[in-house]
């Protein structure tokens, strides 16, 4: 499985930036057929880390992927790694 055909692209405002900061989860526009595990999977993939939990909201056409790291990985790092500025 490609990792890059589930994950559109990272979704960056400024709630999602609170997010990243205070409960460590980062928030993906994902392919709207993309099951929770198939998420799951290509964001460990792609970024070497571990997923704790994984909510999903369609709205707007669009499927939002809330995706809660494991504590020993920051979702911080991930988000300077993909080069938004946070």
């Amino acid at each position: 499985m490609d990792p890059y055909k589930v994950i559109n692209y990272a979704y960056l405002t400024e709630k999602a930036v609170g997010l990243v900061e205070k409960e460590n989860k980062l928030v993906f526009i994902v392919n709207r057929k993309s099951s929770k595990r198939q998420i799951k999977e290509a964001i460990e993939k792609a970024f070497d880390v571990k997923v704790e939990k994984i909510n999903t909201q369609i709205k707007g056409g669009e499927k939002k992927a809330y995706v809660k790291l494991k504590p020993e990985y920051k979702a911080i790092d991930v988000a300077v790694k993909l080069g938004l500025t946070v």
